[in-house]
């Protein structure tokens, strides 16, 4: 068995176990020293994040080539259109190339605490909410998505890593599981490459080739 904790970091805390004199950490609201973190959060975002003891499955869930989805719920500027929507949904092109497509809708704002510090709104510009989904995790991917069709981001919060939810888990708080852990795959015997040295029969038909040459 592995064991899973799903955290919901709070906002301005690093994704981290090592101590930083100057921000807090995960090892501020986890104890537990045998788990590590499996897909960091930015800083500055708030919600899931997934820790297990298990080398292999902390492997499978941050690696982007396993294509865990992720789903965010995201406070951008101004109030963002279908034009928009479609944008992301369709992949939007970024410094370190195109985007994947995305699962992304419109969703009214959703009930959930409030943050400390609270966002800083310009009363002349509204704000709307979108859900997010992507199966991949570049550096601040999502900030740049919105930023890339006009509506930058104000607040991000993850709700969903592959089949974990973040539920009713208020900031700070987390939940322990218990989950089958993932089996090494084995070499198939036959799809073996030999190497030409082990191959004496072709070596022997090689050296006598070129000895005649």
């Amino acid at each position: 068995m592995a064991k899973i904790i799903l955290l919901n970091k709070p906002f301005n805390v690093l994704s981290q176990f090592r101590k930083n004199d100057e921000r807090q950490t995960l090892a501020d609201f986890v104890k537990d020293a045998t788990v590590n973190v499996a897909g960091r959060l930015d800083y500055d975002s708030e919600g899931l994040i997934v820790l297990t003891d298990n080398g292999l499955l902390q492997q499978q869930i941050s690696n982007p080539k396993h294509q865990k989805w992720k789903t965010y719920w995201v406070q951008v500027e101004g109030q963002i259109g279908e034009e928009a929507i479609l944008k992301l949904s369709r992949g939007v092109p970024l410094k370190d190339g195109m985007t994947r497509p995305a699962k992304v809708q419109n969703i009214s704002e959703p009930d959930i605490w409030v943050r400390t510090p609270p966002v800083r709104e310009r009363k002349s510009i509204p704000t709307s909410w979108i859900e997010i989904s992507i199966s991949e995790g570049r550096n601040r991917q999502i900030r740049r998505m919105t930023a890339a069709v006009g509506h930058p981001t104000l607040r991000l919060i993850r709700t969903t890593v592959g089949e974990w939810k973040l539920e009713d888990l208020l900031p700070g708080e987390y939940r322990e599981l218990q989950v089958d852990a993932p089996k090494q795959a084995s070499v198939n015997p036959r799809k073996k490459i030999r190497r030409l040295d082990q191959r004496p029969d072709r070596n022997r038909r090689w050296n006598s080739q070129n000895r005649k040459a």
